[in-house]
């Protein structure tokens, strides 16, 4: 089963108002186990950033300037993402703008690409109904070492995300059958009926035997 954990950084809140993505980390489990393939790149928005938004991330638009835009990457992003499970914490948020920026260059829209979304916010809501379900609050709540995380980046928090994701659902993969450890028809020794010994009990041990039957009331069994 391959899933790929999300996260993106904007320039804003809404991308209705024109605000675009900054940042794209995508990162690989296979089986529930970390593999070392991952997307991640920078991206030049081609406006200003927020203030607000600028102080969660620390990216600046200087350093974004030589970033290459986003249909320059859309590409490699849908190939890496093709026909896997997508998790995201707070799912509407960067799907909103990953439609919005697949829209802008004709490609429509993401969940056409991916097997499925999952949105780990709504998870742990259910799992933790009327707790805190912030990454930093999952962290502190799964053991997950968040201590490097000083400002949102993307692939920090994707990493995080999927430590998380595997945590709180470690109870399920008990469920998961993996056929290919089954084993076949094929692995096992046929078994040779003609090489069967059979050793017939003798005449002196079925007379004690039926004499122990009487002592029981019970009829002979040969």
């Amino acid at each position: 089963m391959r899933q790929i954990f999300l996260d993106t950084e904007t320039t804003g809140l809404d991308p209705n108002q024109g605000h675009r993505i900054i940042e794209i980390a995508a990162i690989e489990f296979n089986n529930r186990q970390l593999t070392t393939n991952k997307f991640h790149s920078y991206i030049n928005p081609e406006r200003e950033i927020d203030p607000a938004a600028q102080e969660v991330h620390g990216i600046t638009l200087e350093f974004l300037n030589d970033k290459p835009y986003f249909k320059d990457v859309a590409s490699d992003f849908i190939a890496f993402i093709e026909d896997a499970e997508i998790i995201i914490h707070n799912a509407p948020f960067d799907v909103g703008f990953l439609n919005m920026e697949l829209g802008k260059i004709g490609l429509g829209k993401i969940n056409t690409f991916c097997n499925q979304i999952t949105d780990s916010l709504k998870f742990a809501k259910d799992l933790r109904p009327g707790q805190r379900n912030s990454l930093d609050a999952l962290c502190k709540a799964f053991d997950v070492d968040n201590s490097s995380r000083s400002l949102h980046g993307a692939l920090l928090d994707a990493q995080l995300l999927g430590e998380v994701f595997i945590q709180m659902t470690r109870g399920q993969e008990a469920f998961v059958i993996n056929f290919e450890e089954e084993v076949s028809q094929e692995k096992l020794s046929p078994i040779n009926h003609d090489d069967l010994v059979v050793t017939q009990a003798s005449k002196d041990e079925l007379d004690a035997h039926n004499k122990y039957l009487k002592t029981i009331n019970c009829k002979k069994l040969w």
